[in-house]
């Protein structure tokens, strides 16, 4: 039972009943049929939009995917030249650099960016700016470091260069074969003289051969003299091997080389005699350094064992006489 409704009419003083209008009526379910209409067009918009895409729709999608994953693959292969390049980073300031005595590169060298506060201005325009930004960073750090350990492959390798050479020149070996020698006569350091009897201070070593055994060159270098006007030491050979070394060879009978000849280590370059003041026939050896006289035992590493070379220093440690 529809419930009647009245209102109050201040002109009469009285209630008088609500009469509904068929028109108002028909007005309210137009309206109520019209927003139901345009709800369920809205949620069948979005329903179709969210469950059905066009085609250029996929295609994008499908384009933003590989980007991804093309992205990724960038990353990991970054990450992985990263990883490389710091290995050989540190093995060329730990092992390289420190074998040739060359000064480790520092890391704030290594690792240094790009300055400029604009470098990166044009790349904030993308949707994923702040990615491309970093990956740009990344490659672009990482250009400069192959750069900077390229320049040092570049001086590790003249080093090296310079190592060779430097190995290859500085007196190494014994300059007569062992198999070849009487005896080693006499070491570096205080000895007897044999003419004169007094203590005196011997300045190389000698090694007691029949005449004519070969002499050999200690090292590479250039033969500077090749007489026999130096006093006392007869017919003998001065090569100088550069980086300050020279080797002298005394007493000998004969050259198998003329000054300014170049030899390399274990070159024939004349053989034992007793020419100058000799007592018998032997070779003595010095070396020197920078115009100094030093031990030439501490130069045999080339071709002795290292029983051998025990053997030659207590030999050389005798307190004997000397042969010159």
């Amino acid at each position: 039972m529809s419930k009647v409704k009245y209102y109050y009419d201040s002109e009469t003083l009285s209630y008088r009943k609500i009469e509904s209008k068929r028109g108002r009526k028909i007005g309210y379910v137009i309206l109520f049929i019209t927003s139901v209409v345009l709800c369920s067009f809205l949620l069948l918009t979005i329903i179709f939009n969210t469950a059905l895409e066009t085609p250029k729709e996929k295609v994008l999608q499908r384009e933003l995917a590989n980007m991804k994953f093309q992205y990724d693959l960038l990353n990991k292969k970054v990450a992985h030249a990263e990883a490389v390049l710091a290995n050989i980073e540190e093995r060329d300031n730990n092992i390289y650099r420190l074998y040739f005595e060359a000064n480790p590169i520092p890391e704030e060298q290594r690792k240094a960016g790009f300055g400029g506060v604009n470098r990166y201005e044009a790349l904030y325009n993308y949707e994923n700016s702040d990615l491309i930004v970093e990956t740009t960073k990344r490659l672009e750090i990482l250009q400069k470091q192959l750069v900077v350990q390229s320049k040092s492959l570049d001086e590790i390798a003249k080093l090296a260069e310079d190592k060779e050479e430097f190995l290859s020149s500085i007196p190494a070996i014994q300059p007569v074969n062992n198999e070849d020698l009487t005896r080693m006569a006499s070491g570096y350091g205080f000895r007897n003289d044999p003419f004169t009897k007094a203590r005196k201070m011997h300045w190389g070593m000698d090694f007691t051969a029949p005449k004519g055994t070969p002499i050999y060159a200690s090292g590479d270098g250039v033969v500077i003299r090749a007489d026999n006007s130096a006093s006392g030491f007869g017919k003998h050979i001065r090569i100088d091997h550069g980086y300050g070394y020279v080797s002298l060879y005394a007493h000998m009978s004969k050259y198998n080389v003329r000054k300014g000849k170049k030899v390399k280590r274990g070159d024939l370059i004349g053989f034992v005699g007793s020419t100058g003041r000799s007592q018998a026939p032997h070779l003595h050896y010095e070396i020197r350094k920078n115009g100094d006289k030093i031990n030439p035992i501490n130069f045999y590493y080339g071709n002795l064992s290292a029983k051998e070379f025990e053997e030659l220093l207590l030999n050389a440690a005798k307190q004997n006489q000397s042969l010159d």
